[in-house]
């Protein structure tokens, strides 16, 4: 069986999202000339890309990827490439198509963990960015073999959680750590 990673952008305080929902605490570093700005090309960030065989979206997150991804030129962003390239899978019920650029990509119906646990049967790493909701479920369900977490340097003070409260007493081992450029710090779980 593969492996399934989460990846969410917190902020220092825990919040991945703010109390309306949105992520412009994230936006805002990684605007062109932002004070601290984010290197969207660090080494790190491409090597945990790289390594993925399937990206998994909830609706929501699919909706803010399929906005901005597939018109993103490789030469400035280099991850794009390695996006682009990639089986992509969003899990919805609502959704009666999921284009991406001049292609679509699957949307899977019914049950999101049967989804998801398909997709670790069938990939050997499954990346899972964002899809909050998606993710409590996975999280609460057992399901996520890694948790990368890409702290940025801001304080929310409220907002929404990257973990339900159904995930209770779960241990993380530290795999990995890693100041990267605008002062965001990555780190890495393996979810026991």
């Amino acid at each position: 069986m593969g492996r399934l990673l989460v990846e969410q952008v917190v902020t220092a305080d825990g919040y991945a999202a703010d109390p309306a929902g949105g992520i412009d605490f994230f936006e805002a570093l990684v605007r062109p000339g932002a004070d601290g700005e984010v290197d969207l090309n660090d080494a790190e960030q491409l090597a945990y890309v790289a390594q993925a065989d399937a990206i998994l979206f909830g609706a929501t997150t699919y909706r803010m990827f399929a906005d901005y991804w597939p018109g993103v030129d490789p030469a400035v962003e280099q991850v794009a490439e390695l996006i682009d390239r990639l089986p992509k899978f969003v899990v919805s019920n609502t959704l009666e198509a999921a284009p991406w650029g001049d292609d679509e990509i699957e949307v899977l119906r019914g049950d999101a963990l049967a989804s998801a646990s398909m997709l670790k049967e069938r990939f050997a790493t499954v990346i899972v960015w964002g899809s909050l909701v998606l993710t409590d479920a996975l999280l609460a369900a057992g399901l996520v073999d890694e948790l990368h977490l890409r702290v940025v340097p801001v304080l929310l003070g409220e907002g929404r959680s990257f973990t339900p409260p159904a995930v209770a007493d779960r241990t993380l081992e530290l795999g990995h750590v890693e100041a990267r450029p605008g002062g965001v710090v990555s780190l890495r779980y393996v979810v026991r």
